[in-house]
């Protein structure tokens, strides 16, 4: 059984090919998150960012990060698997895995034309040293629809309660 997943690069190779967008004019839109158990508030968000350009990208949280940032127990689905799903997606064109807590130096390396979070987020609850480094690159920011009532962790907790 093949579970590679066809659109997850390393992140040397995703900046070399959004390098190649560039140079042929393709507006690339930046995402990020852990899609721990995919729901339709992710597809909803993902589907209104990749509007706002000609390639949506998605960097989603190394295992280790989903860890630390979500407590013991996460990610449910491990960083290969998260990838493979957001791959059998039509709207993203390309995945990359970043370990940090924070996305910082991958979007100065990465540099999107556009930066794509979920409406629950605003300028102010973004992390400074995202949005300082968004500014910094001259990359657009903007608020995607945030399709209410669908949050993983709510839905773990509702998960656990059904047991």
């Amino acid at each position: 059984m093949d579970l590679a997943a066809s659109k997850l690069f390393e992140f040397r190779e995703a900046c070399a090919r959004r390098e190649s967008l560039r140079a042929s004019g393709k507006r690339v839109v930046l995402t990020n998150g852990c899609f721990d158990l995919l729901h339709a508030g992710h597809v909803f968000s993902l589907k209104s960012a990749e509007k706002l350009g000609d390639s949506l990208w998605v960097a989603i949280n190394s295992d280790a990060s989903v860890g630390a940032l979500k407590g013991n127990g996460r990610p449910i689905f491990n960083e290969k698997m998260r990838a493979y799903v957001l791959s059998a997606l039509e709207v993203v064109s390309g995945i990359f895995v970043f370990g940090g807590k924070r996305l910082t130096s991958e979007i100065l390396a990465f540099k999107p034309d556009v930066y794509a979070k979920s409406g629950d987020y605003s300028m102010e609850k973004l992390d400074s040293g995202e949005r300082d480094a968004l500014q910094s690159a001259g990359v657009e920011i903007h608020f995607v629809p945030f399709l209410d009532g669908f949050s993983t962790t709510s839905m773990v907790e509702r998960i656990k309660r059904s047991l």
